[in-house]
């Protein structure tokens, strides 16, 4: 083989790794994702399988999720599965961050609280479809790395602490919506209260992680609550806080 020849086989390998080259590849993968989950909420049907707005398939067409999972998981990150983030926690499968958001209704000027910040993907995806989200994570560790990593990436209408995610942000309520992305076997009192009226709630439900249940959580204009049960999930369980020592 001749020295042109060589160096042109050098010089196209060095574009195959550039980084545009592995931004242009993750896009891809993410593009296939959305493709994914727009067929999957169609082919599935009913209530829990409608068709996921385009807005939100713009949102997770747009958000790394790549870069917002442990360098470990990263080259699993448009999968649409379930990953490991750490500290026995889970990022949630992009059908059900699409589904949960879909069944949110929240609109462009609306104030979400998100309990389970986790690797902050959901509250990335909220975050272009709403003018502010508050997210609480009960696992400092996680909820340092998702605030770094957020405001890193750009996402300036986030504010991340942690905490009791079941007591909710008393300061930062009443929420236009609130999404709850671990399982709990009652709706939370606190969440209830801090719930605007006309607000929505989504949170899966049951008695074990067995038989959990996603539901959306209404709120009326007389504060009178319903619910009403969407799909069958598996999430991590909420986890309370310990009380604190008297």
């Amino acid at each position: 083989m001749t020295l042109p020849k060589l160096a042109l086989l050098a010089v196209l390998g060095l574009l195959a790794s550039s980084p545009a080259s592995a931004e242009a590849e993750r896009s891809s993968e993410r593009e296939l994702m959305v493709l994914t989950i727009a067929n999957l909420a169609e082919a599935v049907g009913g209530p829990s399988g409608r068709r996921i707005d385009r807005a939100i398939l713009e949102a997770m067409r747009q958000v790394p999720r790549h870069l917002l999972v442990p360098e470990e998981a990263s080259g699993d990150a448009y999968l649409n599965a379930a990953l490991p983030i750490g500290h026995g926690a889970t990022i949630s499968q992009p059908y059900i961050v699409a589904l949960m958001t879909q069944l949110l209704d929240s609109g462009p000027d609306h104030v979400v609280l998100e309990v389970g910040t986790g690797s902050g993907y959901q509250a990335a995806v909220l975050s272009r479809l709403v003018r502010q989200v508050y997210s609480i994570e009960i696992v400092p560790a996680l909820a340092d790395r998702a605030a770094r990593d957020l405001a890193r990436l750009g996402y300036a209408n986030v504010a991340v602490r942690a905490g009791d995610g079941y007591a909710g942000w008393p300061d930062r309520a009443p929420f236009d919506r609130i999404v709850v992305t671990a399982g709990a076997d009652h709706i939370p009192q606190p969440l209830l209260d801090q719930l605007r009226p006309g607000g929505v709630m989504v949170i899966p439900l049951g008695r074990t992680s067995e038989t959990l249940e996603l539901n959306v959580v209404r709120k009326d204009s007389r504060g009178r609550i319903s619910r009403r049960r969407i799909a069958a999930v598996r999430f991590v369980p909420l986890v309370r806080a310990p009380p604190a020592p008297r």
